[in-house]
């Protein structure tokens, strides 16, 4: 392949990664900020609790379990009748009651059920927007599909940051900062490590 053909591949693999990853380097970039600063950032949590005794035909449906997850008849009437969305993880279960931990960004839910009485108590926290999108950097209580975003994402960085250098490497003659920068890019981080550490 003749040097032209692969600059102007490499142009194009630098252009097309720019693009893609354009709205996620600001989110990461943002969020980089909002978390390094977190505990500058005053945030009040939303707290939203229920308190209610379940139906016999529900509470009998509970006694019938004792592992895994909560049975669908359960789960089904928490979405109809309180608008509670439970995920199909395994619950934790005792002779007295069932917990279930629901955890996620920017935020966290739990519910207990009494089996004897029926009592449901749920409890969701929303801790704000902030707090959803650090969650969403860190990949914390996210989806799979999300992970697998974060990493997709990660390897177009890589293109992007690759191509990048090779194009630096390509026009540095024409450009006579471009080397001073470059180690100053890579030299300054190094220094404030190592003045910090003393």
């Amino acid at each position: 392949m003749k040097l032209s053909n692969l600059l102007g591949t490499v142009r194009q693999w630098h252009w097309i990664t720019s693009a893609l990853c354009l709205v996620g380097m600001l989110l990461f970039a943002v969020t980089g900020i909002t978390l390094n600063h977190a505990a500058d950032i005053k945030a009040t949590p939303v707290i939203t609790t229920l308190e209610v005794e379940l139906s016999e035909g529900i509470k009998q449906t509970l006694n019938n379990r004792d592992s895994g997850p909560l049975p669908q008849a359960v789960r089904q009437f928490l979405i109809n009748e309180h608008n509670i969305a439970t995920p199909k993880t395994d619950a934790e279960w005792d002779d007295y009651e069932v917990y279930l931990g629901m955890p996620k960004p920017g935020g966290d839910a739990w519910l207990s059920i009494e089996l004897d009485s029926g009592l449901l108590v749920y409890e969701n926290t929303d801790r704000g927007v902030i707090s959803y999108l650090n969650d969403l950097h860190k990949g914390r209580n996210t989806s799979t599909a999300w992970r697998w975003f974060i990493d997709f994402f990660s390897v177009l960085c890589i293109v992007f940051s690759i191509s990048g250098f090779w194009l630096l490497i390509r026009y540095a003659n024409q450009r006579p900062s471009t080397w001073p920068l470059v180690v100053a890019g890579a030299v300054f981080p190094v220094i404030i490590l190592i003045l910090s550490a003393h």
